[in-house]
């Protein structure tokens, strides 16, 4: 899964600036934290900033309950998302054919185009993004060696025998 914001809906709200003192008392409260005093809202959102946030998600909840794992792709890497192929092969269909540039000729080409992507093109955009990703490793494995010999050579210079990597 790709990094759009509406992959990424939190499953509990986090207290902004913009909630009010209220909220802010009602958040904490169901956090367990006890106010023994009346508390400014600037300092009831010192308070929110020392509970640890709940990084989970509701698409993640709902794969879970499925019995499925959300895998995330990192940021601004679309090459490894086969969907990203798809829709490149749609858009360029709509793009070749459309030709009177009206709203319902473009949906009925969309639903075109959609229908036209095949199991095979799958297996293609799935075995094209594992290519990727095979390239990717190896160009980390590079990375790591390349980085484990400027150590070795820094070590050689310096002439440190006191270092973590031995």
């Amino acid at each position: 899964m790709d990094n759009a914001p509406y992959h990424s809906v939190r499953s509990e709200k986090y207290p902004s600036k913009r909630w009010n003192k209220a909220e802010l008392l009602e958040w904490l409260q169901s956090k367990g934290v006890i106010l023994d005093r009346p508390f400014l809202k600037h300092e009831l959102m010192i308070k929110v900033r020392e509970i640890p946030r709940n990084k989970s998600y509701v698409i993640d909840k709902i794969a879970e309950d499925a019995e499925h794992t959300v895998l995330r792709l990192p940021p601004y890497h679309c090459e490894f998302n086969p969907i990203e192929l798809a829709w490149a092969m749609v858009k360029g269909y709509v793009k070749h054919e459309n030709t009177k540039f009206k709203i319902d000729e473009v949906r009925q080409l969309l639903h075109t185009a959609i229908e036209r992507v095949t199991s095979e093109n799958w297996h293609n955009f799935i075995k094209h993004v594992i290519e990727e990703e095979k390239k990717i490793w190896k160009v980390d494995d590079i990375m790591d060696e390349m980085i484990d010999q400027m150590e070795l050579c820094v070590l050689k210079i310096t002439g440190d025998t006191d270092s973590d990597y031995d």
